[in-house]
């Protein structure tokens, strides 16, 4: 296998892509920040709708028991 001019090879710095500039980084740090907070809210929502349904139940067999 040959390389020239035409067909880079591993180590020329022009075939390596460039490195993500502070606003793409920036941009894609925001980005994933957003999605894990989005998915903190929802873990803190299921945790208080299921204490809410543990609670309700508990009222229920307090009640209703002997």
């Amino acid at each position: 296998m040959t390389t020239g001019p035409e067909d880079p090879g591993p180590d020329d710095p022009a075939a390596r892509p460039a490195p993500p500039t502070d606003s793409e980084a920036d941009g894609r740090r925001r980005a994933e920040e957003k999605r894990t907070e989005r998915h903190v809210w929802w873990y803190l929502a299921y945790f208080l709708f299921g204490i809410h349904l543990v609670a309700f139940v508990m009222i229920y067999a307090v009640r209703h028991g002997k």
